[in-house]
């Protein structure tokens, strides 16, 4: 069974960066597809970006297109989120995920594995 740890969330201004790193403590990282997703007090966790087995197939939020970058490394048994521009509208708990199939998913409900989360906020 996968446990993952979120770490890199912190107190950001507007226009500014953050890589969130998700390690992952099981021996079939490799073999999952992993996703990054974000919950805003009072709304739904929604879908930030997602990553196939190998790297090579991404896929991302309209809201994120283009200022977030989801990457891994399988050596390390660790996804990232890049995320440039930020935007007060970014602030949440941000979740790393992942699913005992090696496609990319966007839908929460494909996954089996969930970190504890970490905190993004952005200040305008």
């Amino acid at each position: 069974q996968e446990q993952l740890v979120e770490s890199g969330g912190g107190l950001v201004q507007a226009g500014g960066s953050l890589r969130l790193s998700c390690a992952a403590s099981g021996r079939t990282f490799s073999r999952y597809g992993m996703g990054w997703f974000r919950q805003a007090p009072g709304k739904e966790r929604e879908f930030v970006a997602a990553i196939n087995w190998s790297g090579d197939s991404t896929s991302y939020a309209d809201s994120v297109k283009g200022r977030f970058t989801i990457s891994r490394d399988n050596a390390k048994n660790t996804v990232y989120l890049q995320m440039n521009s930020l935007e007060p509208e970014d602030t949440a708990v941000y979740y790393c995920a992942g699913k005992s199939t090696v496609v990319v998913g966007r839908s929460r409900y494909e996954y089996d594995y969930w970190g504890q989360g970490t905190q993004v906020t952005v200040s305008s």
